[in-house]
This record gives structure tokens, sequence and C-alpha cells, in this order.
């Protein structure tokens, strides 16, 4: 079973934290390089004096390809048109035409075009840029095609060396370097005497997820767990579980079930009982009091809940750190005050009220009966995210149907002069994410149109793995725990990956038959393919970490060098899922990987018992090492043997 932890922070004194102050990515300094003339040439040898080099300095991690090559266009255009600023911009080619792409030409040419320059034509300037590239070892051939797109031929000397250091020195010094060292990720956030819903199983797992590829890329993450603990419906709990138990100690006995129907009977209690009403509306003042006893029933009522919500994230492998509504309570008052105190909040209606341009509704902040909700909460809950954590960025990971508020409460807080206008760091980000629907096309429940339980939807994932394995004979083959691990592994992984693997802005059927599918783009037949390519090393013998040491990567075969100019896609992809908080970006990669290795290298290129072995095994180490690195990013666990 996948490993987790949850930690419980309960409202605090006021305290602050370590500033950790804006960081921007380091860039290595570049020495002067001559400039090549040649209409026509290859660029190669990296001993050549005034060459760029090919790794950023410091640190120990080693740039993705697109931001070295961009390295080397920039020093190229600064010299073309040394007045024009622009950025480079280089991608990766499609088809024939080489590995990347240069497409400055055109815009660089719309910016000069007239003012007398010897340029007359956007080709005229792409063969410029190509003819001022400083030499490298990077690039083995350039050329200019169309209307000035540079299209870059990567050396196969010098990918198969990166692949070689990657081996040598671990997948970690791929890891992107980003322009932030601390953020938020706040998601999951279900509510205390509530079931999780598919909704809340969605929102932990793309934030997990995100947590994980910026914890990869070196910026330290808070997960947080905002739950739904605080508010006028506990005065309405509590009331009626005094009532029901007069010894809160009971309490401890109920299962999360139990306090499901709990939570119906006390609204209903509450919607139909007036002298019952009143009753409840003065626990939430002795509660939001501190009144001992109310305080001891709340904690039991949250701690009910928390076992249950612990049960999925232990399934899940998801690490979360509780800091619920609760939390932020003490500082309402104070953070409304600065806001009150700045001329944006105004009285409207009895109630208290920020008009915001744009929006045909104000952010309501007080109600009219005086008590808080959600925007005077997340107000409060992100100031002190940006003043007492420091974070740079904060990331909220809901449903798309909290679009609006989002965008009202950020925009208020941009009024407010926490946040910069122009959405430079700190920042923030909403991720929303569509419905998961039956097969019905319907929001996804049971038949009897409750909600379903998400420890019994991951559990049947579970079990429908273990059934298909022993189908295939692995209950005789293997022993218990192997069996029971490996269902695990994949059923779990394939609920995860059924999800990561769509844009998340749309909907998504969840259908088990599809995602414990062994063929097509799910997690099982990624996972088989990753097994595969440790049978591969296994059957042939050798030992693999002597051959990292000892060995050679030769690209003599294009299957190899299309394997290996995709394994050296790896950091710019997680950079690009990163920037974009888009999961499915690393998702399509890692299918991607798969059908490159079956489909271009390993049916045609024969890896035991030729003279290319060594070369062609360590081809499947890196393989399989990016393979378990995307897995773990994608919150997966992979399996050796299938």
């Amino acid at each position: 079973m996948l490993g987790s932890s949850i930690n419980l922070i309960l409202p605090p004194p006021i305290s602050s934290s370590p500033f950790l102050s804006l960081s921007r990515l380091s860039l290595p300094s570049l020495p002067a390089a001559g400039l090549l003339k040649a209409s026509s040439r290859k660029l190669v040898s990296a001993t050549k004096a005034r060459s760029v080099p090919a790794m950023a300095a410091g640190g120990g991690n080693v740039p993705s390809v697109k931001w070295q090559l961009g390295k080397l266009f920039e020093v190229s255009i600064r010299t073309v048109v040394p007045d024009v600023n622009v950025e480079p911009v280089v991608v990766p080619s499609a088809g024939r035409f080489g590995d990347y792409q240069c497409n400055n030409a055109m815009d660089i040419w719309s910016k000069i075009k007239g003012k007398g320059t010897a340029f007359n034509n956007p080709r005229s300037v792409g063969e410029a840029i190509r003819g001022n590239l400083p030499q490298s070892e990077i690039i083995e051939n350039c050329t200019v095609a169309g209307p000035g797109f540079v299209n870059i031929e990567l050396s196969n000397n010098w990918m198969a060396k990166s692949l070689q250091k990657m081996l040598i020195d671990g997948i970690e010094t791929w890891a992107p370097q980003l322009q932030i060292k601390r953020a938020i990720v706040d998601f999951s956030s279900p509510n205390i005497a509530k079931e999780m819903h598919v909704g809340h199983l969605r929102s932990t797992i793309i934030g997990d997820t995100l947590a994980r590829m910026l914890e990869y890329s070196n910026v330290e993450v808070l997960r947080r767990n905002h739950v739904g603990d605080w508010g006028t419906q506990f005065g309405m709990l509590i009331q009626f579980l005094f009532e029901k138990f007069p010894d809160v100690d009971d309490v401890n006995k109920m299962e999360i079930g139990d306090l499901q129907d709990f939570y119906k009977q006390s609204k209903k209690r509450f919607d139909e009982d007036p002298a019952f009403k009143e009753r409840a509306q003065a626990a939430v003042v002795s509660l939001q009091g501190g009144t001992p006893k109310y305080r001891e029933a709340w904690l039991q009522i949250c701690d009910v809940s928390r076992r249950e919500f612990q049960m999925v994230y232990e399934r899940l492998g998801t690490q979360l750190e509780e800091k619920g509504e609760s939390f932020y309570n003490p500082y309402i008052p104070g953070v409304l005050k600065k806001l009150t105190d700045q001329g944006l909040i105004v009285e409207s209606e009895g109630a208290r009220v920020i008009h915001l341009e744009g929006f045909n509704i104000p952010l309501i902040v007080v109600k009219s009966n005086g008590s808080y909700n959600y925007a005077s909460t997340d107000l409060a809950a992100l100031w002190y995210r940006l003043n007492e954590e420091k974070a740079e960025w904060i990331i909220y990971v809901t449903d798309v149907g909290q679009q609006q508020h989002f965008s009202m409460f950020f925009k208020a807080a941009t009024l407010s002069g926490w946040l910069p206008v122009d959405g430079s760091y700190p920042k923030v980000s909403h991720v929303g994410f569509g419905l998961v629907l039956g097969e019905d096309g319907k929001r996804f429940r049971t038949r009897s149109s409750d909600v379903v339980r998400l420890v019994d939807l991951l559990d049947e994932a579970k079990s429908r793995s273990k059934t298909s394995l022993v189908e295939r004979g692995k209950g005789e083959d293997w022993s218990e725990d192997e069996l029971e691990q490996t269902a695990v592994a994949v059923g779990y992984g394939a609920v995860k990956y059924a999800d990561l693997k769509n844009n998340r802005l749309t909907n998504y059927t969840f259908d088990f038959d599809q995602m414990l599918n062994d063929k097509g783009n799910t997690a099982v037949y990624l996972l088989y393919m990753h097994a595969r390519i440790c049978s591969i090393i296994r059957k042939s013998g050798q030992d693999i970490d002597e051959l990292k040491r000892t060995g050679e990567i030769v690209l003599g075969h294009a299957g190899e060098r299309d394997l290996a100019l995709h394994l050296l896609k790896f950091s710019e992809t997680v950079e690009e899922a990163c920037t974009n908080l888009l999961p499915s970006v690393l998702c399509e990669y890692l299918y991607n990987l798969s059908e490159i290795f079956s489909g271009k290298f390993y049916s045609e290129c024969k890896v035991i018992g030729v003279a290319e072995e060594t070369s062609r095994l360590l081809l499947c180490e890196a393989t399989g090492i990016v393979m378990r690195k995307c897995f773990h990013l994608l919150g997966i666990e992979a399996v050796y043997k299938m």
C-alpha cells in the first residue's frame, strides 16, 4: 500500500515564518563567440575556442535542450539585430524539419521592415541568425526553410553523452529550474461531516501531481488541505450531538457513514424546529467564543471525518498538511480592517462588500447577519500565505464551477496591492477541473443516486486489477504479497492516470473497463511496458550499474536516435506541465515515450546478443529511469514485472 501522511494544524497564535525572497533563475555568462560567416556548414567541435557552454553553471542541474538552444540563438539574434528586443522562440520540430526550430525571423522582419536594414525578407533574417550561431557541441547541422525558419539537427554524439551523464549522475540533474522557491498547493479540501466525493478525488489527484512536479523542480511546496471545518453548520451539528449523545466521548464510536446520516438528521431538525434552530445558533456563538465543551465536541466531529479522509489519502499515497477554515478565522477581522481602511470594503444593503470592475455582482465579505463567508476566509488565508508563509505562487485546485469566486477574490487582492497587476510573482492561479461522469453521461453516482464513497471506488479498482492478474495465471506464479502489491499499484494507478491524461478542464467518463485495459493510453499499458523493459535488462544477465560506468551509448540506428531525442525532452516537458499547470502534458509525453520505445526502437533494434547490446541496454535503462520518474510525478507506483 502506498504510504501517506496528513498533519493537523489547529488555529494558532499569530506568528511569522522566515521569508524566502523570489530567486530568479541564474543564467550562465556566455563568452563572446566568433561569428560564423559560411552560408552552409555543420556546427561541431565542443573544444574549439569561443564556444557557448552546453550546461548552466552551478547547482549540478543540466538545463533542458530547449533552454540550451535558446541561449545559443539569443547570442545570434543580439548580434544580428542588436537594437531589436526579442526573446528566442525555440520549439521542437515536427516531421522532417530537424529536431528543433527557431521561429524568430518573421517577427524580427515585421519590426525592421522599411527601416533601411540590409535584410530584404524574413528568410534573409533567418539566414543571418543561422550564420551567426556560436559554435556548440549540441548542434550537428542547421538549415533555413521557408520564410526564415531555422531548423536544428542535434548532434548524435552530444545526445548520447547527455544520456550517459544522466545515467551516472541521476535524473534529478534533469529537474527544471523554476523562477520560484516556495509555492502553496491548496487541494482536496473536503468538508467535515460529509463524504468525500469524486470531485474531491479529482482535486486530490491533480493537486498531488502538481505538488510532485513542483517539488521535483526544487520548489518548496506547502501542501495545504483547506478543509471545511468552520461555520454556522457546526452549531447545528454540535447542538444535535449534545442532544443525541449526552456523553460526547461516544461520538468516537461513530463511523463516517453514521456522521453523514447524523448531518442530514441535524439539518432536517434545524429546518423544521425553530427552538432547535435557536439553540444551534447559540451553540455557534459558544464555539466561536472558545467554550471548552463546545470546542471539544467540534474536535470530536472533525476527528471522525478525518479518519475517513485518511483512508482515502493512504490509498492514493497523498501527503497533506491540514489548515482548515478554522485556522484562518482569527485573522479575518484584521484583514477586513486593512481592506476597509483602504476604502475597498463598503456597506451595501446591510452587508459589507467589495465592488469589482467587470463583475455585475459585488464580492460579499460579511453577510447582512454579520457572519463571515468563503470570501472573507479566503482573503484571510491569502493574506496569511503571502505575509506569514511567504509563498510566491499559490495554486488552488477546485472544480471549474468556482471560477467566478476565485476571479473575484483574486481581483480584490490585486486591488488591495497584495498581488502585482502585471501577473508577476507573487501570483495566484485557479486550477479548475471538469466533472466526473458515469457511463450514462451524467454526474457519477451509485445506482441509488448517492455519491460514491471514494474508499469503495478505489478498492473496487484494486479488486478488479487483482482479478485480472489471477485470470492471467499470476496467482500461481507470484506470492500473495506480490499479487497484492501489484494490484494496488495497477488499480490505484489506473484511476489516477485515467483522470490525469485528460485536459483537466474537460469532463471525463469514469469507466473501470477502459481504465484497466492493457491496450491504449492507460496506466496498465504503461506499467506493462515498464515491466517489459525491466525484463529485457534482467534477461541480458548484465550488471546494468557496471555498464553505466564502463559502457557507451552509440546512436547508429534511426530508432535509437528517435528514442534518445524523446528522452532528452523530459526536462522541458516537466517545465511546460508545471508552468501551465497541466498534468496531461506529462501523460502525453509518457505515452509517446512508450510508443517510441516499442514501435521505433525495440521492434527495429534487437537488444540482446548483438554487437550493440551494451549501448541498447543503456538506452533501455535510460527509458526505464525516465518512465519511473514520470510515474512518481503522477503519483503512480511502478511495477517491475507483470
